[in-house]
């Protein structure tokens, strides 16, 4: 008998001794791990009973200050409910919050569903109307909703004493029944009876009963009502199966007339006991493999030097050293296996480490990205009211200085300054895909065709420029101002490109694109799209100024020769058109940018096209001025007068309702979008024409995160800041000039 079975044989013979032992342990342990189990189903439906008695105190609480809200004491239906619905929204946990009148009547709901009921037929309304400062409890199945609820009802006194009404919150039973299957992990069930027997949360399989049937009179409905019983109950269904059940004693949920129960089938008490059988097996198996695995390793012959080859590569891969390998030759068998094995994992995190680098470049260049989109979107809205008092307030300067040609020319280049700044605004929109974009089904290619003639000039006779136009082009759903302005600056970045000359190329035509089809982000964006594609021969770029080059203010010409915004707008654009943008370039071989629009699956809506622009003298109307900043209030209140009109201002919506009240002589609302208080200039035009419905509105917008939706039924015009006093006029004019509603 060779050695390799002696050892085999007395490693399976040490293991018979543990075995034995690991069979006492599961006869031993069986009888206290099933005692365990079941002491455990009563804990759980305390645990169950003491969270149920903490949601009803939080309710509680919830109901006290409720009941000192302004909101709720109002008899108007309509804003009652409107704003327990918005409170129905911070606490998912209840199906419903309600007022209910002294005499019983539904008066108010979050769920808005202005039914009359007459409620005085509850447990909890007849309780809770000889309460003080206390809550009144029951669970019903709920008129609104059908569904299985704690009733928790408060009465809301007057400072005499009078009941002025009673709040209710609906506590869902079976979302927090839901919640605790979850937690118990499913391997227990959960039961919901009242009083009376009634099933309001029935367990998920193996149960007979349904939501809304009885218990009353079995065996397991006087378990759950015994005052003081045993602490389970083994009970035997219908159906044949048998589960033993533990109920929970907490006195005041059972004052309630709520009796939580859990149960667990009888084969699943044991199952704990067997698992662990299972367990030790498996663990003893193991050992057992890796004892004559190492048997096996200690009777292999060199054993020790291929060990070795494997602990130097071990310690160079745990020096960060990836690159490490095992050279061949390798040992036939497991051990050549596993420095196969080895080698090919390093190789992996070699890969994946490259990978990874190359996703956190991704990662921090998006985020770059991001942070500078928030940051347009923030200072847009205040930068465009300065810019409009500097603009408006520098026109005043130039018409007043008139006969002083130096302050006069000050003036203007203070006016000029105003418009680059109001332009810079506009290309940082761009490229935080904020910009207002007014898309429209466009042939790509007859628009590009129109440009010709200007791109040719454009380019100077010194660059040779091509236009090609693939046959059957999809249509696309684009801006085309936009559009053009994208086209124009890959052409001006073309040219200075090419200062000694060379050849441009403008192709347009269709294309498919699937996952490996990357963007300049590194992002795959799969589907169809019509393709614009700007070639140059110039100077192209290094890979490290690719990577920066759709960055905002990123620009590689000297001081004063370019903003470093044009590629950044391009990026911008396609993105928010909803496509995309490739770029390739290399030193010395040239560029090529690529701008991908979706292909137009169906014909988008046309807008009407805007009203001509009409400038006449005011006709003395009366204007509702609505703006908070007080600069840019004081300035337009000016110019308004200055232009004829009669002026009334305020500072909020509310204070321009309070207006609209008091004065009939007001013929237009001029309001700004965004405002604080909690009352948008949208919101405001839409309680002004309920109030006034004669009443014509022009909004005036520096930036606003969403798009400006007018409400139904207002034919509003937006203004957009800065604006000169032409703009304003001839606005103005236009909304007047408006026909009624």
């Amino acid at each position: 008998m060779s050695l390799r079975t002696r050892l085999l044989i007395l490693v399976i013979a040490a293991m018979l001794v543990p075995a034995i032992l690991v069979g006492l342990r599961f006869m031993q342990n069986r009888t206290s791990e099933i005692d365990a189990a079941l002491a455990n189903l009563a804990a759980s439906a305390d645990d169950i009973a003491a969270d149920l008695g903490e949601k009803i105190q939080g309710t509680a609480q919830l109901h006290y200050g409720l009941a000192r809200a302004r909101d709720l004491d109002t008899r108007d239906k309509t804003a009652c409910s409107a704003f327990l619905a918005d409170v129905r929204e911070e606490y998912p946990q209840f199906t419903g919050i309600l007022t209910i009148d002294p005499d019983g009547r539904l008066f108010c709901d979050s769920l808005r569903t202005n039914r009359a009921l007459d409620l005085n037929d509850r447990g909890y309304f007849k309780e809770v109307k000889t309460l003080q400062g206390k809550v009144a409890v029951e669970p019903v199945f709920g008129r609104l909703t059908g569904l299985s609820v704690l009733q928790i009802a408060y009465p809301v006194r007057s400072e005499a004493g009078a009941l002025k009404f009673v709040l209710l919150a609906s506590f869902n039973l079976n979302k927090f029944a839901e919640f605790h299957d979850k937690r118990l992990l499913a391997e227990k069930n959960i039961l919901f009876v009242d009083a009376k027997g009634t099933v309001l949360v029935a367990p998920k399989g193996g149960w007979s009963e349904p939501v809304g049937g009885s218990i009353a009179g079995s065996d397991l409905f006087r378990f759950a009502v015994a005052p003081d019983g045993e602490p389970f109950r083994e009970v035997t269904d219908r159906g044949g199966h048998t589960q033993i059940w533990g109920v929970a004693r907490s006195p005041s949920i059972r004052k309630t007339g709520l009796y939580i129960l859990v149960g667990r089938s009888k084969n699943g008490l044991v199952a704990a006991a067997n698992r662990r059988l299972y367990e030790d097996t498996a663990i003893l198996a193991v050992a057992l493999l890796l004892l004559l695995a190492g048997l096996w390793i200690l009777t292999t012959v060199s054993i020790g030097r291929q060990v070795g080859r494997l602990a130097v590569m071990a310690k160079r891969l745990g020096r960060g050293d990836l690159s490490a390998r095992i050279p061949p030759p390798h040992p036939r068998g497991e051990l050549g296996g596993l420095m196969t094995l080895l080698n090919g994992t390093a190789e992996s995190l070699e890969q994946q480490r490259a990978a990874i680098a190359d996703l956190s470049h991704k990662l921090s260049q998006s985020q770059k990205m991001e942070a500078m989109g928030q940051l347009t979107g923030g200072v847009a809205h205040d930068f465009n009211n300065l810019l409009t008092v500097i603009l408006g307030n520098s026109e005043h300067l130039a018409d007043r200085l008139a006969g002083n040609k130096e302050l006069q020319r000050i003036a203007d280049d203070i006016a000029t300054a105003a418009e680059r700044g109001s332009d810079l605004t506009r290309s940082l929109l761009a490229f935080a895909r904020k910009q207002p974009l007014r898309p429209r089904e466009v042939n790509i290619a007859e628009k590009i065709l129109g440009m010709e003639q200007l791109l040719r000039r454009t380019l100077g006779e010194h660059i040779e420029c091509n236009f090609t136009f693939a046959p059957g082009l999809w249509l696309a759903s684009v801006d085309p101002g936009q559009l053009a302005t994208a086209v124009l600056n890959l052409v001006l970045n073309a040219r200075d490109a090419m200062p000694e000359g060379g050849r441009l190329t403008v192709e347009v035509r269709n294309a498919s694109l699937g996952q490996s089809d990357l963007d300049v982000n590194g992002e795959p964006r799969p589907g169809d799209y019509v393709m614009v594609a700007v070639t140059d021969t110039g100077s192209g770029m290094s890979s490290e100024v690719a990577t920066r080059a759709f960055e905002p203010f990123f620009t590689t010409k000297e001081v004063g020769k370019g903003t470093g915004l044009g590629l950044s707008m391009v990026y911008g654009f396609a993105q928010q058109s909803g496509g995309l943008v490739q770029m390739q370039s290399e030193p010395g071989q040239g560029s090529v940018v690529r701008l991908f629009f979706p292909r137009l699956a169906a014909p988008p809506s046309e807008d009407p096209p805007p009203a001509a622009r009409t400038v006449t003298q005011a006709d003395h109307e009366t204007i509702l001025l609505v703006e908070d900043d007080d600069m840019v209030r004081a300035y337009v209140e000016n110019e308004l007068k200055a232009l004829g009109y009669r002026v009334i201002t305020a500072a909020n919506g509310p204070a321009a309702l309070e207006l609209l009240h008091q004065s009939r002589d007001i013929q237009l609302l001029l309001t700004d979008v965004v405002m604080p208080g909690g009352m948008f200039g949208p919101e405001l035009a839409r309680q002004a024409v309920a109030l006034r419905p004669d009443l014509k509105v022009l909004f005036t917008s520096g930036y606003s995160q969403d798009p400006v939706k007018t409400p139904d039924g207002i034919n509003a015009r937006i203004l957009t800041k800065p604006f000169r006093r032409q703009d304003l006029a001839a606005m103005l004019r236009s909304a007047l000039a408006a026909p009624p509603r």
